[in-house]
């Protein structure tokens, strides 16, 4: 059984077209707010201040689960 992830544990981290893309990740810094992308293996560090604290953004995506 292969998830293809790799620990992204269901992240989105690959297209919905299912070709395998890795799309980057936008992040907000704790410290100076501003946006970041960061991809898989790249290191978690602001771009504009260096502050190692990142928010993840909310996704736009309505959510839907499932009651048992």
């Amino acid at each position: 059984m292969n998830s293809g992830g790799g620990g992204g544990g269901g992240s989105g981290q690959y297209s919905a077209a299912g070709l395998g893309r890795i799309q980057p990740i936008q992040y907000i810094c704790a410290d100076c707010a501003a946006t970041n992308e960061i991809k898989p293996r790249e290191p978690i560090r602001c771009k504009d201040c260096g502050h190692r604290i990142m928010y993840k953004k909310r996704t736009r995506q309505m959510l839907h689960f499932l009651a048992r």
